[in-house]
């Protein structure tokens, strides 16, 4: 738990086992067993609220052969959202989708998101529906533009790119359409605390303790039918 708890860009199931001195396959079970309580926990409590930064985002490269771009089977879609603190960010959540509708968003939007807060998006239609909840909605149009042009954006880019060097730097490949969720759900969990990182292990021992069992048959699952 403190292995994979204090790692800032994650810990690889390899690296794991070598550390504690078990097989692969021990480390890997292991380490999705407390990745699921990391799901199971879902971070109800760091709900975001004020000035809201949001953005689609996908995880994944193309298959060869496969379609190109947002249609590509191997990518997973999810929303990134943060809210700022006196300018800075302060909660994260990534949470998976099957599609950027206005439907997932406003479903997205009555769980994780505070009446009255300000919601920054780009230009894509299906953000407009935070505004059904009562949220102020400022879209702007990105277009050809650099992240650099667009500071409204800087810091969801920002942990958008230390998430993904974060998942190409510590783990060489995973199932995006099983395991997609635990991951996200292991980054946002450790960002979410990390102004608390003493206290850490003992919230993770919590959340194993109280999450259920997760035997191996369930763990192979599909994260979002074993969570």
């Amino acid at each position: 738990m403190y292995l994979i708890g204090q790692a800032k860009s994650g810990i690889s199931a390899l690296s794991l086992a070598r550390q504690l001195g078990v097989s692969y396959p021990t480390a890997w079970l292991l380490h999705h067993k407390l990745m699921a309580a990391m799901v199971a926990q879902r971070d109800a409590l760091y709900t975001l609220h004020g000035d809201i930064q949001v953005d689609d985002a996908y995880l994944g490269g193309e298959l060869p052969g496969g379609k190109a771009g947002r249609g590509s089977q191997n990518k997973q879609s999810f929303v990134a959202a943060l809210s700022l603190e006196q300018g800075r960010p302060r909660y994260v959540k990534f949470t998976p989708v099957a599609t950027f509708s206005a439907a997932a968003i406003e479903q997205w939007a009555s769980k994780n998101v505070h009446i009255g807060s300000t919601v920054y998006s780009d230009g894509l239609a299906c953000f407009a529906a935070v505004a059904k909840l009562g949220c102020t909605h400022q879209p702007t149009v990105v277009g050809a533009r650099k992240p650099r042009d667009l500071p409204q954006f800087k810091w969801i880019n920002t942990v958008l790119g230390n998430l993904k060097m974060s998942l190409s730097g510590s783990f060489h490949a995973f199932d995006l359409h099983k395991y997609a969720a635990r991951y996200l759900a292991a980054f946002t969990w450790r960002f979410n605390r990390r102004f608390n990182l003493r206290a850490l292990t003992a919230r993770l021992l919590v959340a194993a303790a109280t999450c259920g069992p997760r035997p191996q048959r369930v763990i192979r699952l599909a994260a979002e039918d074993a969570c």
